[in-house]
């Protein structure tokens, strides 16, 4: 990764028309821009697509940056690049889901059809990864696209008001940026902690919702939850 003075030289140069010093700071960026993409890989958007528009995302974050604004040029670019992506799936309509994600969720939805008729307990998503050879973030993945789209107009209730969905979506940008910086601390946990908060504060997952998915009591995941937020609160000092 470059220091902060040569990439401060590296965005002068790029906002000049150096096109050398845009591939840099791209190439440098990537796993930032790769680490936004991974978070709409179930809007059934082909990964390339996604990252060229977080690319494009990023170039316009070196257009506008000025240290005047007194943050990190990364925590700003971060908004960028997500609202990039985030205009292409608003304005390119309905979201598409593909074909290899609609196949392993009727294959999925067989197998719990099968187990409901042989009153049988529903799999949980460790065992749907395990049947499907998939990581389990894409069996919730997969669940997730055979959700019903919303109409980004769509109104939501809120504290006795109403809101748009795509008001809701344009207050994320800060959520987006915490992601970023907590990656860190999540890569420290083990892989049921690190899915415990992935579920409930990147998913948006009820502690009753995550108990079904892994197969234990909503009142273990409270206890775990609890334990692990301390743990990162602990760390983040």
């Amino acid at each position: 990764m470059l220091d902060h003075n040569t990439t401060m030289e590296y965005i002068s140069r790029a906002k000049n028309g150096d096109n050398e010093a845009k591939t840099l700071l791209i190439e440098n960026n990537s796993p930032l821009v790769k680490s936004i993409v991974k978070r709409y890989l179930s809007k059934g958007v082909d990964y390339d697509d996604l990252y060229q528009l977080g690319c494009l995302g990023f170039l316009k974050a070196i257009n506008n940056f000025d240290e005047a604004f007194n943050v990190k040029f990364s925590t700003y670019a971060v908004p960028m690049i997500a609202g990039e992506i985030k205009r292409f799936l608003r304005d390119d309509g309905s979201i598409k889901v593909s074909r290899a994600i609609k196949s392993v969720y009727y294959q999925i939805q067989k197998l719990c059809d099968e187990r409901k008729a042989s009153n049988l307990p529903q799999p949980t998503i460790k065992e749907l990864s395990e049947i499907f050879r998939i990581d389990e973030e894409e069996v919730v993945f997969t669940l997730e696209s055979a959700k019903r789209p919303l109409s980004l107009q769509q109104q939501l209730d809120k504290d006795g008001g109403s809101l748009e969905i795509i008001d809701r979506i344009a207050g994320e940008d800060n959520d987006i940026v915490n992601e970023i910086l907590v990656k860190d601390l999540l890569k420290s946990l083990s892989d049921k902690d690190r899915k415990i908060i992935v579920l409930r504060y990147f998913r948006d997952k009820t502690q009753s919702e995550v108990a079904q998915m892994l197969g234990v009591s909503q009142v273990q995941v409270s206890r775990l939850e609890s334990k692990i937020l301390a743990k990162l609160k602990q760390k983040a000092k």
